[in-house]
């Protein structure tokens, strides 16, 4: 496998190339000339990076041309459901709008590689109690600009591979987390939160969104070993949830930051900056597809939230005094 991953400077993209190095894959990944890189900087030497904006279809031939892959894992993206509120119209064109320079291009070449198209469990949405657990089979009621952009991209992955015969596989993965999670999702501000704490960089007060949200968590570390047996061997044209098949609620998550914090007496405030215009409120998934390929979930994850609230503590011990 010669793999490329887009988006490889990001959180997901990062654990992903650390993966496939380990599978002796040599690694390619798309970057642009801003973008951050500390989630990578223990990689270099190890990876190739290739500056490309993939809102330039010029660019992302000049990545193809460079990379010459065997497999595409398609990361980049606008991730974060908050941000797509107030940037409705910007995350539908950068979601859709790259993923189709890189299936335009991949279709013009002599040996298309495979590609994976990286939907969410945001795209079921509004989901009622009687369609738990969520099958890919279920509706899909997106509830978000985020989870419609996504929605576009899951079809449109459907569409190339029905159209122009490419070998496309999809995978719908829910929540996952873990270390160099962005500090706007909430199981990593909760984290960041509690370490400022403790290093006495703010007041011993975390505050929150909607606590009543439920959601199936998955480690990282996980779903991109979830990733690569799709890219492997996930039947071109369908559909695959990533899963624990477990939930929990965000309060839940919140009761196991101040379980796991050495301050003591921490009080919890409501942010009306954090509540949404509307919300999914029950993710739970039924792994049983990818299952019969091998995958499930190994990783406890209350685990996932000490490595998470780790990983803040580190960051922030290094922060000048």
């Amino acid at each position: 496998m010669r793999l490329l991953i887009t988006g490889i400077t990001g959180f997901v993209g990062s654990h992903m190339a650390e993966y496939a190095l380990a599978q002796g894959a040599p690694v390619f990944g798309s970057a642009r000339w801003r973008s951050r890189t500390e989630n990578i900087e223990h990689l270099r030497g190890k990876i190739e990076l290739v500056d490309c904006d993939l809102r330039d279809i010029a660019s992302v031939k000049r990545l193809l041309a460079i990379a010459n892959p065997t497999h595409v894992i398609h990361l980049a993206a606008q991730s974060f459901v908050g941000s797509s509120w107030h940037t409705p119209g910007e995350t539908l064109a950068a979601n859709t709008g790259c993923q189709v320079n890189l299936l335009e291009t991949i279709r013009e070449l002599k040996s298309p590689p495979r590609f994976l198209v990286i939907g969410t469990s945001e795209e079921y949405g509004l989901v009622h109690s009687d369609e738990l657990p969520i099958t890919e089979t279920n509706q899909l009621r997106p509830l978000s600009p985020y989870a419609v952009s996504k929605v576009a991209q899951d079809l449109m992955g459907y569409q190339y591979f029905k159209s122009y015969g490419l070998s496309i596989v999809r995978a719908r993965a829910f929540n996952h987390e873990g270390p160099r999670r962005g500090d706007v999702f909430v199981t990593s501000n909760f984290a960041k939160q509690v370490a400022e704490i403790e290093a006495g960089l703010r007041k011993p007060v975390i505050f929150v969104g909607d606590l009543k949200p439920r959601r199936d968590y998955s480690d990282v570390r996980d779903i991109v070993r979830g990733y690569w047996i799709l890219l492997d061997r996930g039947e071109p044209g369908e559909v695959y949830n990533l899963c624990s098949g477990r939930s929990w609620t965000i309060q839940q998550v919140l009761d196991f930051h101040l379980q796991e914090a050495r301050v003591r007496d921490i009080t919890v405030e409501v942010d009306p900056a954090r509540m949404r215009p509307s919300d999914v409120m029950v993710l739970e998934g039924d792994p049983s597809k990818i299952a019969r390929l091998g995958w499930k979930t190994e990783i406890p994850f209350e685990q996932t939230l000490r490595d998470l609230l780790t990983y803040w503590r580190q960051r922030i011990s290094t922060l000048p005094r």
